[in-house]
């Protein structure tokens, strides 16, 4: 068995009800190391020769939970989730941290592979002795919290009597889905505790679709066996000490960003994008945390740096919200481009939508979007059945519970923000597609370009092939950070890159080695493993299907908003410059061995070991000819 893999896969057939035990080889695991890239590979292999044809919420779709060799090891552990995205219509391999992967792993599997449909409403249950499908119709329509309340007391119970002389159970791990999920909205997540969520790519629409409500774990097994334990021990206390030193993290998360990033770098969305800056001094981290934390460190299982906190509101109009306080990107989404400046709103509309079952990125901007369709008069009072003005928190709560239940515009919105704004735009009679801040259909990560002051390069959404994937843009060159390969492989090993800096990426591949005993070195996974990753995903987003496909000479773009000047604050008048673009997304694909429309060559193919792809490139460069 190889190191540091459980050495095994659970495979589920909701249709059938069959439950098998799969295994990968040594050569795939080894080119492919797990989560996103084995992602990719698993998809491809399924589902490649009729990709195009692949409803993303249809039966035919496979929705995948996979672990990675450094998966509890490595401190700070995720989950990759994966199927083909409602969003994109390609591939995105979305993380969030919790427990699920190490008891998933603890229970000898190393991800889970589901497909068809179940007939009603189950849940999928695993522990050491194996899995079964149970009934979940008792908790289809439930909301977050009382979804775990609910699975948590029942398995807990089961285990009580299945085995009453061993232990006090803690809860299980699980993803979970909510009633946006439910629904098949394109925009919901699959969500571990309360609100970690893999909300990039739209997978909580694809459980919802099989009729999925939640996949729980309890494994009391020991972590599969390392190469070399002592060295693996030497990194973890590495990694642990250089997170205890990263107080800024370790005290408020990226929390600290929801007025830093407007009033220093003017990257942050506000009012659907139509501006980048603002001063709101109400919006400091410091106001949430003398406001609205009430559990300053909240970190999962072996995390160092417990960046997370819990939020609640006590008292006033928002009284009985609660949820992880708001993130950067929560902050930004479900506060500034809402045009919310108070901790108390923010943690209000965030609670809302995330116990809904909402991706929080994908929700914000797409009532941002409804917002400015409000204020410019295209959407009215008789679309929404009430006023939806900016800042009003109870407004946009009332109407994410209208897209989860897909009711009136909600089931418009329900689409995202593009798909929504074509049908807008049909109904009105007016363009409104150049308000939607998307890549691919799917929204854009709470940071822009046009200041060139924040991290992204000025083509790291427009050549992504994650789409609008703040976690993973495109820049040059590609082995250099903040570019696509190395954030593809922490999604691949399966680990959080808040705790690797770009001073320690060699004790990953330290750690890779250690665990695996595979050679694999930083070299290696830039030149070909990692290419061969990209290389997929592109041409699963090329050939997308079947409702939307995407050309690469107008579609490999910023949103046209990217091109308009910032209209406030100290940057006031930047914005991207097109020919740059052109001009740098030649390049990247240059560096990668695709063409100028970012199609892989041959050549290419042949070098990654990828002749498989062939006849699916040659379906891009037919429908691009005709």
């Amino acid at each position: 068995m190889v190191k540091g893999y459980a050495g095994k896969f659970l495979e589920v057939d909701l249709s059938s009800g069959a439950l098998k035990d799969i295994k990968i080889s040594e050569e795939t695991l080894r080119k492919c190391i797990g989560g996103r890239a084995l992602a990719a590979e698993i998809l491809w292999d399924r589902l490649g020769d009729r990709w195009e044809e692949v409803d993303p919420l249809g039966e035919e779709n496979i929705f995948l939970a996979l672990t990675g060799p450094l998966t509890g090891y490595f401190p700070g552990m995720r989950v990759c989730v994966s199927a083909k995205s409602p969003l994109t219509n390609g591939m995105v391999g979305s993380t969030a941290a919790g427990e699920f992967p190490l008891e998933l792993k603890c229970a000898g599997y190393d991800g889970v592979i589901v497909l068809g449909r179940a007939e009603k409403p189950v849940y999928l249950y695993i522990d050491d002795s194996g899995a079964e499908i149970r009934d979940a119709t008792h908790v289809w329509g439930k909301e977050g919290k009382e979804t775990v309340r609910i699975i948590t007391k029942e398995v807990i119970e089961g285990l009580e009597k299945k085995r009453p002389k061993e232990r006090m159970w803690r809860e299980p791990a699980m993803l979970y889905i909510g009633p946006a999920g439910e629904k098949a909205t394109r925009i919901a997540a699959v969500i571990q505790k309360w609100t970690h969520a893999c909300g990039y790519g739209g997978y909580g629409g694809v459980m919802g679709s099989k009729n999925l409500k939640a996949i729980v774990v309890k494994g009391t097994g020991p972590l599969p066996e390392v190469h070399d334990i002592d060295k693996v021990r030497e990194i973890i206390d590495k990694v642990t000490a250089s997170c205890l030193e990263n107080e800024m993290m370790r005290r408020w998360g990226t929390g600290y960003g929801g007025y830093e990033v407007g009033a220093d770098t003017s990257s942050e969305p506000v009012r659907n994008w139509q501006e980048e800056w603002h001063d709101e001094r109400s919006f400091g981290v410091d106001r949430f945390e003398r406001r609205v934390w009430i559990k300053r460190y909240w970190g999962d299982y072996g995390c160092p740096t417990t960046c997370l906190k819990v939020a609640a509101i006590l008292d006033g109009p928002f009284k009985g919200a609660i949820t992880d306080n708001p993130d950067y990107e929560i902050q930004a989404y479900m506060g500034t481009n809402l045009g919310i400046f108070e901790p108390e709103a923010n943690v209000y509309v965030a609670a809302r939508s995330e116990d809904l079952g909402f991706c929080g990125i994908q929700t914000g901007n797409v009532m941002g979007f409804a917002a400015e369709l409000y204020q410019r008069g295209i959407l009215t009072k008789e679309d929404l059945g009430f006023e939806l003005k900016w800042g009003d928190a109870k407004a946009f709560a009332r109407l994410a519970e209208m897209i989860a239940k897909r009711e009136g515009i909600g089931d418009v919105l329900a689409e995202g923000s593009y798909r929504a704004a074509l049908k807008i735009s049909k109904l009105k009679g007016v363009d409104v597609t150049k308000y939607v801040v998307h890549e691919k259909g799917e929204a854009i990560g709470a940071h822009g370009i046009r200041s060139g002051l924040d991290y992204p390069p000025v083509i790291a959404y427009a050549c992504s092939v994650q789409g609008g994937d703040h976690t993973s843009v495109a820049g040059l060159p590609p082995e250099k950070s903040p570019s696509e390969l190395m954030w593809g492989f922490l999604d691949s090993g399966v680990i959080c890159g808040f705790n690797v800096t770009e001073e320690q990426y060699d004790l990953v591949w330290e750690m890779l080695r250690a665990v695996t005993g595979w050679n694999i070195t930083m070299d290696e996974w830039n030149t070909s493993l990692g290419p061969r990753m990209l290389t997929i995903q592109r041409t699963m987003l090329l050939l997308g299907g079947p409702d939307l496909f995407w050309d690469p000479a107008k579609d490999d773009d910023n949103p046209p908003r990217f091109y308009e000047p910032l209209p406030s604050g100290p940057q006031a008048g930047r914005a991207a410059n097109r020919d740059e673009v052109m001009a740098e997304k030649k390049k990247y694909y240059e560096s990668l061995g695709w063409d100028e429309l970012g199609i892989p060559k041959s050549e290419t193919l042949k070098k990654l070991g990828l002749e498989k792809l062939e006849s699916a490139v040659e379906r891009v460069r037919s429908r691009l000819s005709s």
